[in-house]
């Protein structure tokens, strides 16, 4: 065995906002990757544009800089317990990593999660305790429960004895002694703890090349390009090599370009020694999860097993009146393509064929992993239907079990009566209740995913936007029993036809209007939320019809209140059973699956007999 002494493998993993990609930011800045006079974007490792609109981490990412003489490799992992998947397999490639904890929020769900995947990889950690130069910070109080976070996930002596660096990423600057009135001016603490606590690679430079595949990148002149830690070995550019795929088959292949991760880009190189992280090209069909190895040395490695998905949705072709308008891509062929393309890269996702070709069912780890998957197609030119989402159940010695999620919800003193009684109303039951600052309280409950599915935005409105809400999965647990999933009714259009003022003034009376004049709709479409529980037709599309008494110009007269815009999250969250989304690159309209009124009706009766 030899120790890489020059390199250093780490990944930064942490709650959601707790700063991971911020620090990664000075960090960059700070060890001289930027030229002094360049521009460069804040968060510049959310390059996707969904995460820069979203200000989220959705893909873990690959960078790395020079400290001195040490070559410092960094993955920058998401936060949101719903890309896990991309936690997960980022952890291969590390031998370390920093723990990230918001100096205020202190361990929340996610934190647990991803510090109990890197103690299970007996990885090194270092806790950094970031943005203690926010307004009632408690950096001291921070620290204790993270150390109670180790004890609680069963943490070994040595992984105990993690050293602890107070920062703020937005400035740039830690320090392993906080003093408020004096912070440090910079990086150099973090650096140098890395280089001392982080261990080196332990690898085999003389040995048969061999690397585990994390992660897939690809370009559009080379086509896929893995991304992994080689374990042993070294691998030269044009090197014949061997695919050791999951199901035990191997196919040869040649890596015909190689390259090292300097800053933000890669770089072309002829060789890389075992240690380090390189990205091959050239192995046409890899998978994450693989091994390249030698030729004359086939052998593959153990992957992590990824956390299976709770949640799945019906992918299907776009049948309404409006098909084919909007999006590029409508087949089902150009659908099918698409979704199992996805499975290439995001591995925490399940695409399944169902008894007819138009539709497909996706699984994956939460409303928001789905979401992203959505909104990209859409920004693809795809053109499709979504079912609303549904729990994965699972059964366990015979009893029919579902999946429970920790739920985390910080709220004002005030509010706190209505929360209790929102998620008790959708079968949570109250595990701790405790002061976090002198007017917020933060309570922790179980409840089943499926309680959780339309509970954010209700959860908004009955805090006023004041409400801060986390969950992470916590286990399978026996059926809790029904709840009504909605307290409303939908408003559906009578026609087809186009929106009218006079038709939406009198339909604004019943409840709630998603559109505004002048939008076509169709039988069938969702044009708002009824007041009360039970689905109601309106004519939106109703003229005026003319008098001897009409004054021209009465319509303008008339006040509409401003339609409710619904995000593509609040439409899914938003869907019934009967009903589906259709989702094209310029618009998002719900709809029953049933468009004719009377077929409804007469499905209803049916049912209820």
């Amino acid at each position: 065995m030899i120790n890489r002494e020059n390199i250093r493998n780490i990944a930064i993993i942490a709650h959601v906002d707790h700063g991971k990609t911020t620090l990664v930011d000075a960090m960059l800045k700070q060890s001289g990757t930027f030229r002094e006079n360049e521009q460069v974007d804040e968060r510049v490792m959310d390059s996707n544009d969904l995460e820069r609109e979203r200000g989220i981490t959705i893909l873990a990412k690959n960078t790395s800089l020079y400290y001195k003489d040490t070559k410092i490799n960094i993955i920058d992992t998401p936060g949101h317990a719903d890309f896990g998947g991309e936690v997960e397999r980022g952890l291969e490639m590390v031998d370390g990593v920093l723990l990230l904890v918001d100096a205020f929020e202190g361990c929340m769900p996610q934190t647990r999660f991803v510090l109990s995947k890197a103690l299970a990889l007996d990885l090194k950690p270092i806790i950094v305790v970031n943005k203690v130069d926010r307004p009632n910070a408690r950096p001291y109080e921070v620290v204790d429960e993270v150390l109670e976070l180790f004890i609680d996930l069963g943490a070994t002596d040595e992984q105990l004895d993690t050293p602890v660096i107070y920062a703020s990423g937005r400035d740039g600057w830690a320090t392993a002694e906080y003093n408020p009135e004096q912070p440090n001016s910079d990086l150099k603490e973090l650096f140098e703890l890395i280089v001392r606590e982080i261990p080196c690679p332990e690898c085999e430079e003389n040995a048969p090349f061999q690397m585990l595949v994390s992660n897939i990148d690809y370009d559009d002149y080379t086509g896929r390009i893995a991304v992994g830690k080689i374990e042993r070995g070294c691998v030269k550019t044009n090197m014949p090599v061997v695919v050791c795929r999951a199901d035990g088959t191997t196919a040869r292949a040649k890596a015909t370009k190689l390259y090292t991760f300097e800053g933000l880009s890669k770089a072309v190189t002829d060789e890389v020694g075992a240690g380090d992280v390189v990205a091959i090209s050239g192995v046409a069909d890899i998978n994450i999860g693989e091994t390249l190895c030698d030729p004359e040395h086939p052998e593959a490695l153990p992957f992590v097993k990824i956390d299976d998905p709770v949640l799945s949705m019906t992918f299907s072709v776009n049948d309404s009146p409006f098909a084919g308008q909007d999006g590029k891509f409508v087949t089902s062929r150009h659908l099918r393509d698409r979704l199992f393309r996805e499975l290439d890269s995001n591995i925490s996702l399940r695409v399944e064929e169902t008894d007819t070709t138009e539709a497909f069912k996706v699984s994956g780890r939460g409303e928001l992993h789905l979401s992203v998957l959505i909104e990209n197609m859409r920004r693809e030119g795809y053109e499709f239907q979504v079912s609303n989402p549904v729990v994965i159940y699972k059964e366990i010695d015979g009893e029919k079990c579902e999946p429970i999620e920790h739920l985390t919800v910080d709220v004002p003193d005030e509010f706190t009566g209505v929360v209790m009684d929102g998620v008790i109303q959708r079968k949570g039951e109250m595990i701790n209740m405790a002061p976090t600052t002198q007017s917020y309280t933060r309570l922790e409950f179980l409840i089943p995913s499926r309680g959780l599915i339309g509970y954010r935005n209700e959860l908004m409105t009955a805090t006023k936007g004041t409400g801060i809400i986390n969950s992470i999965l916590h286990g399978y647990e026996p059926y809790k029993g029904d709840f009504a999933s909605r307290n409303r009714g939908a408003l559906i259009a009578w026609e087809n036809g186009e929106s009218i003022t006079y038709g939406l003034f009198n339909a604004q009376e019943r409840g709630t209007l998603f559109i505004g004049a002048g939008v076509k709709v169709y039988e069938g479409m969702v044009v708002g939320e009824n007041a009360r529980l039970e689905d109601i037709v309106v004519n939106v599309c109703k003229r005026k019809h003319a008098t001897n008494t009409r004054a021209s110009g009465s319509d303008d007269a008339l006040k509409l209140v401003p339609p409710k815009d619904l995000s593509l999250e609040q439409c899914l969250d938003f869907l019934a059973d009967d009903e589906l989304l259709e989702v094209t690159p310029k618009h998002l309209r719900i709809r029953k699956r049933i468009l004719q009124t009377d077929l409804r009706a007469k499905a209803r009766s049916k049912a209820q007999q």
